[in-house]
């Protein structure tokens, strides 16, 4: 099996790309020592510079194999845009934290009461995941994903992570957090995301060594 590491100790994203990679036939790890790894500032304003920034610092520990980073967060229409990049971290950024992240319940807390006076026709969200590739240092490729849906008064479901008991998909009748890792994997942000980079991934593994 094809291996690939992730630039994550976050069990949650782990378990997203572990259930997307699954039927492709790679086998996705973190980056081996990556808590006791220099953590790069995610101090970028898109998601997409943050990823890059994370990949190609993280790729430096893993020699001859591809390493991903993604930035994600929600983006709610009503709060012009926000937590989006501060997603991990909003409640701290409340707080005048910039740096460290928040726990889920803090920064749910925060939303809900944000959020408590919307009505439903404005409750409208996005989740967000830009994915970097990178190997050795160098930045290979990025490749993104977007789902909208609404946000919830309370939360529903016990999987998942961060937003996900919030954020509801119409389309489905069921929050990110009533999903299996397979089921969300099918809808989810970061599901679309890591399918464009598998497709990417699989045509290179079929190109001749020379041309790679």
């Amino acid at each position: 099996m094809r291996q690939i590491f992730i630039a994550t100790s976050n069990s949650g994203k782990l378990r997203d790309f572990a259930a997307a990679a699954a039927s492709y036939g790679v086998e996705v790890a973190p980056v081996p020592g990556i808590s006791s790894l220099p953590v790069p500032s995610e101090d970028a304003p898109t998601f997409e510079a943050n990823a890059c920034k994370k990949a190609e610092h993280y790729s430096r520990w893993v020699r001859a194999n591809y390493v991903l980073a993604d930035d994600s967060g929600l983006e709610v229409d009503a709060l012009g845009g926000a937590p989006g990049v501060h997603s991990a971290r909003y409640a701290a950024v409340g707080g005048g934290n910039l740096s460290l992240n928040a726990t889920d319940a803090a920064n749910n807390s925060l939303l809900l009461a944000q959020m408590r006076e919307i009505p439903e026709e404005r409750r409208g969200a996005r989740f967000v995941c830009v994915i970097a590739v990178a190997r050795e240092n160098r930045l290979c490729v990025c490749f993104r994903g977007e789902v909208n849906g609404v946000l919830l008064y309370e939360a529903r479901g016990a999987g998942g992570f961060g937003y996900d008991p919030l954020f509801y998909l119409p389309e489905i009748r069921q929050t990110f957090a009533e999903l299996s890792p397979e089921e969300k994997a099918k809808f989810s942000h970061r599901g679309q995301a890591f399918r464009k980079f598998l497709k990417w991934f699989s045509d290179l593994q079929d190109m001749p060594e020379s041309t790679k």
